[in-house]
């Protein structure tokens, strides 16, 4: 099992994470089309909490019993062999269930869409674009065998 955990002894808040994100997962892939020419701005799957001087990358844990996919009503929400829980957009309702559920609030509301938007560690990217554009590397990868 694969996720990204954050150190919030370095981490500074700059939310260059979320930036990265949206990025990543718009069509251009380039930061000023993204944030200037698309039509849709893609939401970050991770956001950045931050409580006095305290800032953390909240994001998914890819659990190994995902409360938000036995919460999906219509089976949008899933765990893959590889670990990852993805969310099927064409499949989701924006019934919130899943974000209801996860104890760690990394599940976010598209609600203009009515989907729910979440972590998928960047598909087939080796490093997931926060962590690849965290200055401080307070974002780092970690893999654990499962089972």
């Amino acid at each position: 099992m694969r996720y990204v955990v954050a150190n919030e002894d370095v981490c500074i808040g700059c939310r260059l994470c979320e930036i990265a994100c949206v990025v990543e997962h718009s069509k251009t892939k380039d930061i000023v089309k993204a944030y200037k020419f698309e039509e849709k701005r893609e939401l970050p799957r991770s956001h950045v909490e931050e409580v006095g001087p305290v800032s953390l990358s909240i994001t998914c844990r890819h659990c190994d019993d995902p409360r938000c996919v036995a919460a999906c009503i219509t089976g949008a929400m899933r765990k893959g062999e590889d670990g990852r829980v993805t969310v099927d957009i064409e499949k989701c309702v924006g019934c919130w269930s899943c974000v209801m559920a996860c104890p760690y609030g990394s599940v976010g509301m598209d609600k203009e869409d009515r989907k729910s938007v979440k972590c998928d560690l960047c598909g087939d990217r080796e490093i997931p674009a926060c962590v690849e554009a965290c200055p401080n590397r307070a974002l780092i990868v970690v893999e654990e065998e499962v089972g």
